[in-house]
């Protein structure tokens, strides 16, 4: 047996006894340096594109800025996301200090100033077989400690990165790579396999330091960001646009969680009214109108709350200086549902109203002076407000015949379900046979509402796709494409609000108008004319307006949704083309949409001229041959033709359609295919085979037939015989 040892046990030996390494200079132990180094590490949890959980990473503070370090894609550019020290205290960020894109970096300010950091360390110097380690939230779990050692500093896809052997999990992504000393020497990146990971050199993050140019947090949420000059949130709590609806969730900071958002603008005296719709997540929350607001603690709120309405008046921080005027019950409030409350202001005499119905009239002598209007909620449930108005009479809205006539019947059938102590003898004296009948019965009915709601949901969705017909059905030259473009979403969202997004892009318009006074209409070099304007349109368009491509949720459903792309200045190179279209179109710019393969463009002028072309999702200005390499192959002349705007639509509708079979959404196909088929007529052959199919598959077999006669009729499409429709058209009208 030979004397010497393996190759495994001599790495072995040289694991054990790596804490007491003395040929790493001034190295400390292991423990140590991950003793030290913990209270420096943060979890980060970022939302994706809807709101919801998108995921958590790690980050570090270092010294001596206080600054926050992290992987940019751990928080997502634009996306709301909160920091939290190990014992979860919140840590609040403030704004952001740099970023960059091609290095996965991003350093964020902090509120706090007095958190432990660490030092920067000297990447160059690394050498591979050196022990480092990484303090980070693996898996969501809170901090841990991995140990490894670099590998190597490699190029990988054109980045100069520290290759580490050690184990790294999804959460890890922003810890730091720590060397002996306590020092930062690089930023987890990337996991490679199961011990095998990447880390972004502390080199470039002191050259990112160097760059720094603070970006308020206001500025970076650009999800769902509210415009500042339509509204102000005050008092805390956070508001964001969502689908044309204001939707406000979390709390301010004094009694009650309370929180406001006015209304800038408004030049309202004494006598007002004010109007909005309100939809509670929970009864135990509150939301509803504010007015007569000094712009912080002193306002009227009418408003539901706990299953009631209530008037308040607001004097001070506290519920001291908080005076309820009046609560009242009213079976016209529909707790779940959206419910209309509406205040009129005469003087010191108050009326509020609640879906049309008067339950509020009382004269407050210590009124307050005219002031601001807008919004007020209460505590934790989140509330969502839409259809604010405001002026100084609004129409009388009485309750229609209709749904006065709806409420006396539900009120008979409510009267009818009071306990009948007869009809209970006789149930039980038929014993099992009577509860099985009256089983029946009740699941018979689940049936029936099933069906009813289906078939509401069904007619909302057509009744969506024909407001989408009317808005296509003008000459080309006479289609309003924003509106059609957002009346795409009312497929998915019959609330979506449309009017919200028409007045903030025609307020878009107007400021790039002004942004563009004095610009010259052509440059000196010869290029096409307009190409100044058009630049400096872009820039505002990305670098004020803060439009962006998608590139981290790329096929999320919100990006084919133009009001989400507007909500939260994120899109798809078709969608972020629309919006730039529309913002030219008011600001005076000449342009046109391309419908070029692979990739939407923006070409200005639209005719004539040789067009200076626009990559949207990019945010530049590009040569015909980078559109080509965009596009993946050579532009002939009609691939640079001004798009027509049905075409524009059906594009964005068949976006949508890849996504729902990419997630296996067979409902959500099924409504795009009916949007696609009713849109393109003739054209759409190939929608009406898969259409055909999925009808059939969901048992709606009258319409699957509808389909296959229809394609026998006019013809199969590309690549389906004859014969695959005549058989499919026997299956379902023969009941194989």
């Amino acid at each position: 047996m030979s004397r010497w040892p393996s190759r495994a046990s001599t790495a072995l030996l040289a694991l054990l006894s790596a804490p007491r390494l003395g040929a790493e200079e001034g190295a400390r132990s292991v423990e140590e340096v991950a003793r030290s180094s913990r209270g420096a590490v943060v979890v980060i949890r970022s939302s994706d594109r809807a709101g919801e959980a998108r995921g958590a990473g790690s980050g570090f503070v270092i010294k001596p800025d206080g600054l926050l370090v992290t992987s940019l894609h751990v928080i997502g550019e634009g996306r709301p996301f909160t920091a939290a020290l190990e014992d979860g205290t919140a840590v609040q960020p403030t704004g952001i200090a740099a970023f960059d894109r091609a290095g996965d970096l991003v350093l964020i300010e902090l509120e706090r100033k007095d958190l432990p950091g660490l030092e920067l360390g000297d990447s160059d110097a690394l050498r591979p077989g050196q022990t480092v380690l990484a303090v980070g939230n693996p898996l969501g779990l809170g901090l841990s400690v991995a140990r490894g050692t670099v590998a190597e500093t490699r190029e990988v896809e054109g980045r100069r990165l520290i290759q580490v052997a050690m184990p790294i999990e999804p959460g890890s992504s922003g810890s730091p790579l720590i060397d002996l000393e306590g020092r930062a020497v690089g930023v987890i990146a990337i996991k490679s396999g199961a011990s095998t990971g990447f880390a972004v050199p502390s080199s470039e993050l002191i050259a990112l330091l160097e760059r720094r140019r603070v970006l308020p947090l206001e500025r970076w949420l650009r999800m769902g960001a509210l415009d500042p000059e339509v509204w102000r949130p005050v008092l805390g709590g956070d508001w964001r646009m969502r689908s044309g609806k204001l939707v406000s969730s979390g709390v301010g900071p004094g009694f009650g969680g309370r929180t406001l958002c006015l209304r800038e603008g408004l030049s309202l005296g004494a006598d007002l009214d004010l109007s909005v719709e309100v939809r509670l997540e929970d009864e135990s929350g509150a939301a509803g109108l504010a007015f007569s607001s000094d712009g912080g603690d002193r306002h009227y709120g009418f408003y539901p709350t706990a299953g009631s309405l209530r008037l308040t008046r607001f004097e001070g921080p506290d519920v001291f200086s908080w005076t309820i005027l009046r609560t009242v019950s009213s079976d016209r409030y529909r707790p779940g549902e959206w419910n209309e409350v509406r205040v009129r202001v005469r003087g010191a005499r108050i009326v509020c109203l609640v879906n049309g119905y008067e339950v509020i009239d009382l004269e407050d002598r210590a009124a307050l002076p005219p002031g601001k209007a807008g919004l007020v909620k209460f505590r934790e449930p989140r509330a969502e407000l839409r259809r604010f108005r405001a002026a100084r009479e609004l129409p009388a809205e009485a309750p229609s015949e209709l749904a006065a006539r709806a409420a006396e019947v539900a009120a008979r059938i409510a009267a009818a379900r009071e306990t009948d102590s007869a009809a209970l003898e006789e149930l039980a004296a038929l014993g099992e046979e009577g509860f099985r009948a009256l089983r029946d019965r009740a699941a018979a009915l689940e049936r029936d509402a099933a069906r009813i709601r289906a078939a509401v949901e069904r007619s909302r969705e057509r009744a969506a796709l024909r407001r989408l017909e009317e808005a296509l059905g003008a000459k080309d030259e006479e289609v309003d494409l924003l509106r059609a473009a957002l009346l795409v979403a009312r497929l998915d969202d019959p609330d979506l609000e449309v009017e919200p997004y028409v007045e903030l892009v025609e307020h878009m318009g107007r400021k790039a108008r002004e942004k563009l006074e004095g610009k010259p209409e052509e440059k000196p070099d010869g290029k096409p004319e307009g190409e100044a304007r058009l630049a400096a349109l872009l820039e505002h368009f990305v670098q004020d307006l803060g439009f962006r491509g998608s590139a981290q949720e790329y096929y999320h459903r919100s990006n084919s949704f133009l009001s989400d792309v507007i909500d939260d200045r994120e899109g798809i190179p078709i969608t972020l083309s629309v919006v730039f279209l529309e913002i030219a179109r008011r600001a005076g710019v000449p342009a046109a949409g391309v419908a070029a393969p692979r990739h939407f463009l923006v070409r200005s002028p639209p005719a004539g001229a040789e067009p200076a072309l626009v990559d949207a999702f990019g945010g530049r200005i590009v040569t015909r041959a980078e559109a080509e390499a965009l596009c993946g192959r050579l532009l002939a002349e009609t691939d640079l033709a001004p798009a027509p705007k049905r075409g524009v639509v059906v594009r964005m509708i068949h976006n949508l359609l890849g996504i729902a079979q990419r997630e296996g959404d067979g409902p959500g196909a099924l409504r795009y295919l009916d949007a696609v088929v009713a849109l393109d007529g003739a054209a759409a052959g190939p929608e009406r085979w898969m259409r055909a199919v999925l009808r059939f598959r969901s048992g709606d077999r009258r319409g699957a037939s509808e389909d296959l006669r229809w394609l026998l009729e006019h013809g199969a499409p590309p690549g389906v015989d004859r014969a695959e429709v005549e058989d499919l058209l026997r299956a379902v009208e023969g009941g194989g």
